[in-house]
């Protein structure tokens, strides 16, 4: 399915699960496969929803400024062509910035908010490190390294592949520098605070990816915001800590429920 934006972009969407609609955000350059080895989990209890960001699997691929902001408007998109209001949302690593900025553009549309693995920005958020972005720019190292910013190396050892977390190898080069370049300049800061939804911030403590201190950070500028840490976790917590990380959103979500 595809919802048309009102810059006349096709956003690729897919739908599994009935429920409550739960709205799941994926990485920087990654499609909606993202989700897959975990998707399971909430399709039980929730309507999931996902998308492929403009630039990556069957959605468009404009040659053209992207932004965080933008995106989220990619999101309402969908939603407004699922003929939904609103719906819970999930966030996760540039996922999370999205879902910032949908909740303080667009607070109608969030009932609940799950901001996993990710910053205010880097204005005023914690970055990483000069060398690990050295790293990441070396094409022959880059996947390994990503890697293992992912995953811990015991659950490398234990799981050869296939990985889901290494963006969209069918992307244009194009589309791959916008998509960083939107990442980059996210700055949701001066907006935070506006945030309505109750919100739930998860994020592993041996992140360094998008350093774990970014998480209280989060929720000290969103109001009545909570912080949950993965012990042991990287930067995908939500899938090797599968069992703590999806538990711990299915309880929020139940709860933020039972209070409207």
């Amino acid at each position: 399915m595809h919802a048309t934006t009102v810059d006349g972009t096709r956003i690729a969407y897919q739908v599994r699960g009935t429920g409550q609609p739960l709205v799941l955000l994926a990485g920087q350059s990654n499609n909606h496969t993202w989700w897959d080895p975990i998707r399971a989990d909430f399709e039980a209890h929730y309507r999931t929803i996902t998308l492929d960001w403009r630039g990556t699997g069957e959605s468009d691929k404009p040659d053209e400024v992207y932004s965080t902001p933008g995106f989220a408007d990619d999101v309402v998109a969908v939603l407004d062509d699922l003929g939904l209001d609103s719906a819970h949302v999930y966030g996760t690593s540039m996922g999370g910035r999205v879902a910032q900025w949908l909740a303080i553009k667009h607070p109608e549309r969030v009932n609940a908010l799950v901001l996993g693995c990710t910053s205010p920005g880097a204005a005023h958020g914690y970055e990483r490190s000069q060398e690990i972005r050295k790293a990441l720019a070396d094409p022959e190292r880059s996947d390994r390294v990503l890697l293992e910013l992912m995953y811990t190396p015991a659950w490398l050892a234990e799981n050869p592949g296939p990985y889901y977390v290494l963006g969209d190898g069918s992307m244009p080069s194009y589309a791959k520098g916008r998509h960083l370049v939107a990442s980059n300049r996210h700055d949701a800061w001066d907006g935070l605070p506006t945030i309505a939804a109750p919100t739930l911030i998860l994020h592993g403590t041996d992140d360094i990816f998008s350093p774990v201190a970014n998480a209280q950070l989060l929720a000290d500028r969103i109001p009545g915001a909570r912080a949950e840490l993965v012990t042991g976790a990287r930067h995908a917590y939500f899938h090797e800590f599968r069992s703590v990380a999806s538990l711990a959103v299915l309880t929020f979500l139940a709860a933020a429920q039972d209070r409207t």
